[in-house]
């Protein structure tokens, strides 16, 4: 080959590569566009497992697209009150928040099966309703008409049975008693003489400390000995029948999610299943050493009686009757979680509950 022709070809060559690169600069940034969304959580930023949730979905969204996709988050109350996030991400005010569905009751009782309801299921199951058992499909086509896309992002775990100024003994000390309770565990306790109330977290002490309510339930012992309750209502009951797995979500604003690249609507879709794994990872590590904490303050650890329990399931039984007779949409999801429920279960005494006694009972007795 003379050096003319080479330089020829080389010449060539170099021409289709530019073209090459032209065309594909312009395609690579379609498909990776800057994005900037804002996001309002119904918590505070004290309550740092649960409002690092939305930080965590915010850096992991912004690490894997190398900073084109970034969301803002903001605190309770800083740009919507807590409880009218979703609202906020249903009407375009922002594109996200962080939020529990049962604050949205009110709208229709549905919602409460996308975060928890008296004697439902617990976390383990409630990631699996959601994640194997349909149940991520079934809110979602709840929430379409609304405008609403959701994600599990975090959960608790069981929590407690909240704090109260007295003992409950039996099931007529809890008559006329003003409690801070959220979801259809009010309208349930509400059957066995509570007066329920539903206050946003950044509020609830200073209710009970001027005497607003006279019992609070909130989530467990890292988040409680935070927040301090211990100081204006010692006695400490367990366990919290109606969150037995609350979950928490990422609502998006149904159009914007949908008109995110596919590759962004994965990559948040990661993000939040990683928050969810992660909140209720570091809820499990925590709270031990708070629930030592807060004895040690002062708390009195009360188990709620049987026979509390049985009036309070019961209860909760015709309000879910009445419930699916009023809502399709309640009952098309409560069905989906009672048939999952009953199998959950099943399973979870063979195994899990038989090993997991065992050890109990090895903790007690200090051979650990």
């Amino acid at each position: 080959m003379d050096r003319r022709h080479f330089f020829k070809q080389a010449a060539t060559a170099g021409v289709g590569a530019a073209a090459a690169t032209a065309l594909a600069a312009p395609a690579i940034a379609q498909e990776s566009p800057r994005v900037s969304w804002r996001l309002t959580s119904s918590f505070p930023k004290s309550l740092d497992i649960i409002f690092n949730a939305a930080n965590q979905i915010a850096d992991s969204v912004r690490n894997a697209t190398d900073g084109k996709f970034t969301i803002q988050t903001f605190g309770a109350g800083e740009i919507v009150p807590p409880l009218q996030a979703a609202d906020a991400v249903a009407n375009g005010t922002v594109e996200m928040a962080h939020t529990c569905s049962y604050y949205y009751i009110g709208q229709d009782p549905a919602f409460a099966l996308g975060t928890a309801i008296p004697f439902g299921l617990n976390a383990r199951m409630t990631n699996a309703w959601f994640t194997a058992g349909g149940g991520n499909d079934l809110i979602n086509e709840f929430l379409a008409p609304r405008n609403l896309y959701a994600l599990p992002a975090g959960n608790s775990g069981t929590q407690m049975g909240g704090w109260f100024r007295k003992e409950i003994n039996t099931i007529d000390d809890l008559k006329g008693l003003k409690m801070r309770i959220a979801g259809l565990a009010g309208q349930v306790m509400q059957k066995v003489g509570v007066t329920p109330q539903q206050i946003a977290g950044g509020d609830v002490y200073a209710a009970l400390e001027k005497g607003t309510i006279d019992a609070t339930e909130f989530v467990g012992p890292y988040d409680d000995q935070k927040l301090g309750f211990v100081k204006v209502a010692k006695y400490y009951y367990y366990p919290a029948w109606w969150e037995g797995g609350p979950a928490m979500h990422a609502f998006f604003n149904l159009e914007k999610f949908k008109g995110l690249p596919k590759s962004y609507q994965q990559i948040i879709t990661d993000a939040c299943a990683a928050a969810n794994m992660s909140m209720l990872a570091n809820y499990d590590a925590h709270n031990a050493t708070a629930l030592k904490k807060l004895v040690a303050e002062g708390a009195v650890l009360k188990a709620f009686s049987r026979e509390i329990m049985d009036v309070c399931f019961k209860a909760a039984m015709e309000t879910y009757a009445d419930l699916s007779a009023k809502s399709p949409a309640f009952k098309k999801i409560y069905d989906s979680q009672q048939a999952f429920k009953k199998d959950a279960y099943l399973w979870a005494q063979i195994a899990e509950y038989s090993y997991d006694t065992y050890m109990m009972t090895q903790q007690r007795a200090g051979t650990l």
